[in-house]
């Protein structure tokens, strides 16, 4: 069994959840794809994830309504022991980098984290992480009767559905008593396509000089384009926007078909978020930049000029 963890919300699987379909199926390990669900009112997420398994496992308890890395990594090793698991896949979100560690520990297993590719090697497996801000690629190899997997958000390609419908089962845990409770969650609304999940990005760094640019620039761009907004780290410090929009080493890692930005100098660890966009496409009134060695198109300019006609054309369009 190849065993995945799917991570949902809002009652549907997360794009990372297709990554780690492709990562499974250039594993070169063999026996079902299967997906081990967990949470409450989860008939709508079972429905979709038949089509991309083989076989569905689905907890659907009170008790799993809110994630817990204790409550997870237990039903995760459970799971992966009685279906005799070879390979365990979990998505490199910062939740998953908590709990598949610990899974790795219940499991006496080795951990691949936050890989970028998957092959067989002899009996083992091959993988690639980016290292030191993205310059640097690192080969691991690992052995085991069973390997734990996290993949890195954007690192693999979405996976098409299967041509077969797979089946669910309901199954039993054997979970202990969450030592650690949330008592509190606040959820940041929008009406913009998630960041994570965004086949085009707009993002605004400092070059826009003020908050109110960035309102008057970025976000109406980006609702034209039907795009999902990011933000620099300089922006997020300046208190611009909040840091759920920031991308780049310690903030979000993205992989759209379209990478837009503009007022961002490129510094390595910007990149090392949004590198591997399919096309970058940057707006910058310095021909030096960083930025525009890594971009497919460039516009040296202002962008106080360049933007507002940008967003003229996409109207008239």
């Amino acid at each position: 069994m190849i065993l995945i963890v799917a991570d949902h919300r809002d009652g549907k699987l997360t794009k990372g959840v297709f990554e780690l379909v492709s990562a499974a199926r250039s594993s070169g390990r063999e026996g079902p794809l299967t997906a081990l669900v967990l949470g409450s009112g989860l008939l709508n997420v079972v429905d979709e994830a038949t089509h991309y398994f083989e076989q569905v496992l689905v907890a659907d308890r009170p008790e799993l309504a809110q994630y817990s890395p204790e409550l997870w990594a237990t039903a995760t090793a459970q799971i992966a022991l009685e279906g005799e698991a070879v390979l365990v896949l979990v998505g490199a979100s910062r939740a998953g980098r908590e709990f598949s560690a610990r899974i790795a520990v219940k499991l006496d297993a080795p951990l691949l984290e936050d890989v970028i590719s998957l092959e067989p090697s002899g009996g083992g497996l091959k993988a690639q992480k980016y290292a030191y801000l993205a310059r640097v690629t690192e080969t691991l190899e690992a052995s085991g009767e069973v390997i734990v997997v996290s993949a890195k958000p954007g690192g693999f390609p979405v996976a098409a559905a299967s041509l077969n419908t797979g089946e669910a089962f309901d199954i039993d845990l054997d979970l202990p008593v969450a030592r650690v409770k949330i008592t509190g969650k606040t959820v940041e609304k929008s009406e913009r396509v998630p960041l994570m999940e965004a086949e085009i990005v707009v993002t605004g760094g400092r070059g826009l000089g003020s908050p109110e640019n960035f309102s008057a620039l970025i976000e109406p761009l980006a609702d034209q384009l039907g795009a999902a907004v990011g933000a620099t780290r300089a922006v997020v410090d300046a208190g611009w926007r909040p840091y759920s929009m920031q991308v780049g080493q310690t903030g979000k890692t993205v992989q759209p078909r379209v990478y837009v930005a503009i007022g961002v100098s490129g510094a390595v660890q910007h990149m090392s978020g949004m590198g591997k966009s399919r096309y970058i496409v940057t707006i910058n009134k310095d021909l030096e930049a960083p930025i525009f060695k890594e971009a497919d198109f460039g516009i040296v300019g202002d962008l106080n000029l360049i933007v507002p006609a940008l967003l003229e054309a996409t109207r008239k369009g």
